[in-house]
């Protein structure tokens, strides 16, 4: 037996996406007749219908719908080996891919992906935003090296990914001008409930720690009066800002604009036990890896950097208070 080439997965994998053999070899930069050709060979030397021919449509068939997940399976693997060899140079060469949340990879990470450009100039550094619940799963499927995210794991992926804390910051109460509390600088938690809120989306880790913290004060979220959820944080600092809602987001975020006066930063007083004691939220940035896929020696450098960086700063405890 010839068996199944490297080659002939990466057709199939092709047909099988686009269930349409001339659009496979448009991608694949090859003839039509070099794609059927190895669809056939496939089928002729295991004896299988990998694709059903309907007219002038076709279908994937139960065969194809096996080799379709195993040959993801070589295919990254593959992948992953051709990169650790590359890698085999002193890191002079290579590729690294980052998932991170928005926050994270708009205000966090660029000193550290400048910081790690610096040292390894010919590493090429990729690096996809989105919001938390995304970018976990993208790391559990393999899509990325490395995640970053300021909120929760879910359950379901506990299992398949292990994270760790590399850095922290803080969410504050932020309103502006127009906002009574803009003069105010100071409430107690009672008044949280007493003012139009501009939320982020669920899944999105500002929003599952603004939660939490909520839960923490035994505040109950639809206590609130929710007028507008965005998904992102810029948006919501543009609603407030001309507007008289208030939200819930990371300092990194509103430095500027509260150095500016635009915005203020507002103190949230726990009178609860009678202490008056500041309400802080603080949330850690977890770094997360696949607990099983190889990891590669570009990402195990710059996981390093990331857990030498916060040994070396000081940060805030990561408990809500």
């Amino acid at each position: 037996m010839a068996g199944m080439t490297l080659e002939q997965l990466k057709i199939f994998i092709a047909v099988a996406q686009h269930l349409h053999f001339t659009r496979a070899a448009e991608e694949l930069y090859i003839t039509q007749p070099a794609v059927s050709a190895a669809i056939h060979n496939l089928e002729q030397e295991y004896g299988v219908k990998l694709f059903h021919r309907i007219g002038r449509h076709i279908e994937i068939a139960e065969a194809g719908k096996l080799l379709q997940v195993e040959a993801r399976k070589i295919l990254d693997q593959v992948s992953l080996t051709e990169r650790g060899l590359r890698e085999l140079n002193n890191l002079q060469r290579g590729e690294l891919k980052l998932g991170s949340s928005l926050t994270i990879g708009n205000y966090w990470l660029p000193s550290k992906i400048s910081e790690f450009k610096s040292l390894y100039p010919g590493i090429q550094i990729n690096c996809s935003l989105a919001n938390t619940e995304d970018i976990c799963l993208g790391t559990a499927t393999g899509q990325f090296d490395l995640g970053l995210v300021e909120g929760d794991v879910k359950p379901a992926l506990q299992s398949t990914l292990e994270y760790e804390i590399v850095g922290s910051d803080r969410l504050q109460i932020v309103v502006g001008q127009k906002h009574p509390w803009f003069e105010w600088g100071e409430i107690d938690l009672s008044q949280l409930t007493q003012t139009p809120w501009v939320m982020r989306e669920p899944g999105s880790g500002t929003q599952q720690r603004f939660e939490e913290a909520l839960r923490n004060w035994e505040i109950n979220l639809s206590e609130l009066n929710v007028i507008l959820v965005f998904n992102s944080g810029e948006m919501t600092k543009a609603a407030i800002e001309d507007g008289v809602g208030a939200i819930g987001i990371s300092e990194l975020m509103v430095k500027k604009e509260i150095q500016l006066g635009t915005l203020r930063a507002i103190r949230v007083i726990d009178n609860r036990d009678g202490k008056g004691a500041i309400a802080e939220i603080v949330r850690p940035f977890f770094k997360l890896k696949h607990r099983q896929r190889f990891q590669t020696a570009l990402s195990k450098v710059f996981e390093q950097m990331l857990i030498s960086s916060m040994l070396d700063a000081s940060h805030p405890d990561v408990s809500v208070i």
